[in-house]
């Protein structure tokens, strides 16, 4: 069902460090950009986006949205730990699992305040 995410952002070349090292950190690849000046980030045939608005108005990050990204529980405290070292804000509790929710979970915002998840869901 997923095909692509975009977010906004007012500072493209901070986004590009961000999500750079946070992607890298799991094993992806740097963004590069389009014709359009947007970033683009490609896995798995899905596509994750991050550009200027369209309306020529400043970008802010969605209330009560939170973009969730799979992987393992190391991948995730390597994500983590390069989000905040590139920018972006740790949240929420730190990375590890829930008790009780079957999941590990870490939590960014990134320099533009989009909240970021990274989840794995634990076999039980």
């Amino acid at each position: 069902m997923y095909s692509h995410m975009m977010v906004g952002s007012n500072d493209l070349e901070q986004a590009k460090r961000f999500y750079d090292a946070t992607f890298k950190a799991i094993g992806g690849r740097e963004g590069s950009y389009d014709p359009k000046g947007r970033l683009m980030y490609f896995h798995n045939n899905s596509a994750f986006l991050v550009t200027k608005p369209i309306d020529g108005q400043p970008a802010t990050a969605g209330n009560g949205c939170t973009i969730g990204f799979s992987m393992t529980p190391e991948q995730a405290d390597a994500w983590h730990a390069a989000g905040v070292a590139n920018g972006g804000t740790a949240i929420e509790d730190p990375p590890g699992e829930r008790e009780g929710s079957g999941m590990y979970l870490a939590y960014l915002r990134d320099p533009d305040g989009n909240k970021l998840c990274a989840l794995h869901r634990i076999q039980q």
